[in-house]
């Protein structure tokens, strides 16, 4: 498929159904559109000591994120330079003070670059000390640190790191400066979910506020059941405090708005979202105004979107302090990972939020993530269905919206969703021949 056959794929207000369903797409995707953008790695509290890594793949290649005897973090392709053998097989370990290649022995240093390698009188006068394999480890194309949230891109061509994601970058610091002495770290472990679905049907989801209300009927509407006859300003428990609001109105939904960013990023619940109403801290928002001042301490705290995306790949909550990361395995399997964060300076409470969270609403087997799973793998299936061959993504689009990369919207509209794949497509089509 060309550059023209691509973006036929993409109207203003609808797609083609081959965006889900087609593994030949899948296959460009890995090699043009996710390499092409700026994705998600890990965060550099995952690998606290020297010789810490965690292993991914990232667009179909593998990746490990290691942290250098310097204290910086590296990511570099988890290959061995001599017969590409992989050099760490667990999701995350230590490597010690170097890798080993567990097929040959041939070893390298903690940024990528080959140490030893056996029986090295063999190699001279072949060339080897002058080819590719002599380099070691290999990096990315792009690797950019912000506020220990570690990206990479595969290519080389395509906007740089601060142009690419631009005003996005302002979520992660709102999740980071939650904390009084400026640091989160990870803990509490990961909720992954393999859900046989294409990865675009579960981000537009992140935008999709129109949904609760109907999918989310039986948890929203357990939940009043359970607080029925108690005062609207009474404590609630933590889980109703979470769930209740999902059953909130349209017009909750509408009002609560969103902002497109150029790039396909964006931010939902610029107005307010389900995690507004969660209960105060006294002694936390002191401290958060001892450390930041009272007008960037109420910047902060006051501002609690209902999903963040940094496109394609990672949605933050900065309350409560999470995020998912979206691992694309195929056309119709997609990995969703939920992470918990610890503010430094804290009270437990907000760490408890986090976690809770995350096991009521994105567990596969939680009261709501598994409607959700549900209805995505049915998509997956039904959009083979005879007779419509698109997505329709009208609700809302006017013909001047393709004038304004950064614009403010209601909640409800579905340029949120018209957004990511419009940046889709330039991103897939970037370095593709006409």
């Amino acid at each position: 498929m060309d550059r023209d056959g691509v973006a036929a794929l993409v109207e203003d207000e609808r797609v083609h159904r081959d965006l889900y369903l087609s593994e030949e797409l899948f296959a460009l995707e890995q090699k043009h559109f996710f390499a092409n953008t700026w994705n998600y790695v890990g965060h550099a509290s995952q690998v606290p000591n020297a010789g810490d890594y965690i292993a991914l793949d990232l667009a179909g290649r593998p990746l490990v994120m290691v942290r250098h005897e310097d204290g910086s973090v590296r990511v570099l392709y988890n290959r061995c330079a001599h017969k590409g053998t992989p050099l760490v097989s667990d999701r995350s370990g230590n490597t010690g003070r170097f890798f080993r290649c567990p097929y040959h022995a041939w070893t390298y240093r903690l940024d990528g670059t080959l140490r030893a390698v056996p029986l090295a009188g063999g190699y001279e006068g072949t060339g080897h000390a002058a080819s590719e394999a002599a380099r070691g480890m290999q990096a990315p194309a792009g690797v950019a640190i912000h506020r220990e949230f570690v990206f990479a891109k595969i290519n080389a061509g395509g906007p740089d790191f601060a142009s690419y994601f631009g005003e996005a970058l302002a979520s992660i610091d709102n999740l980071v400066d939650r904390s009084p002495v400026g640091r989160i770290r990870i803990e509490g472990g990961c909720l992954r979910t393999l859900i046989r679905c294409n990865w675009k049907t579960y981000l537009e989801n992140i935008n999709d506020t129109l949904h609760p209300l109907s999918t989310h009927e039986s948890a929203s509407g357990a939940a009043a059941r359970l607080w029925a006859g108690h005062a609207a300003d009474e404590p609630k428990p933590m889980a109703i405090e979470q769930i209740l609001p999902f059953g909130a109105g349209h017009d909750f939904f509408d009002r609560m708005g969103g902002r497109i960013l150029p790039n396909g990023h964006s931010v939902l619940g610029t107005q307010f979202s389900i995690h507004s109403g969660y209960g105060q801290v006294p002694e936390y928002e002191a401290a958060m105004r001892a450390a930041h001042g009272e007008e960037r301490a109420a910047e902060i705290l006051q501002r609690s979107p209902q999903n963040a995306l940094c496109y394609p790949s990672l949605a933050l909550k900065g309350s409560p302090q999470a995020i998912r990361v979206i691992r694309p395995l195929a056309a119709d399997r997609t990995v969703v990972e939920a992470w918990s964060f610890r503010v430094e300076g804290a009270p437990d409470l907000l760490f408890e939020r986090s976690v809770t969270y995350n096991r009521l609403a994105f567990s596969p087997m939680s009261v709501v993530a598994h409607d959700d799973v549900h209805l995505f793998q049915g998509i997956q299936k039904s959009l083979r269905a005879e007779g419509n061959e698109w997505i329709s993504l009208h609700r809302g689009f006017s013909a001047g919206e393709l004038a304004t990369p950064t614009r403010d919207v209601n909640g409800t509209n579905e340029l949120l969703m018209r957004n990511q794949f419009r940046a889709w497509v330039r991103f897939m089509t970037l370095d593709m021949p006409d």
